[in-house]
């Protein structure tokens, strides 16, 4: 029973090759979201937020 895992059968259903498309899709996806993201974050409006993250804070003394 140990071979087996604890499903009790391995089943021999291909799941890369169909379901490829919806990987390469989803990856594409995200990167175009991560960049749309960071160009919205470089625009005048959100320059100054302090929420954006890719400001540095200001140094306070």
């Amino acid at each position: 029973m140990a071979a087996t895992g604890w499903l009790g059968r391995k089943w021999p259903t291909p799941v890369l090759k169909p379901m490829w498309p919806f990987y390469t899709a989803g990856l594409i996806v995200l990167y175009g979201i991560s960049q749309g993201a960071k160009a919205m974050a470089q625009t005048d409006e959100f320059k100054n937020d302090p929420r954006n993250h890719l400001v540095k804070p200001k140094a306070e003394h």
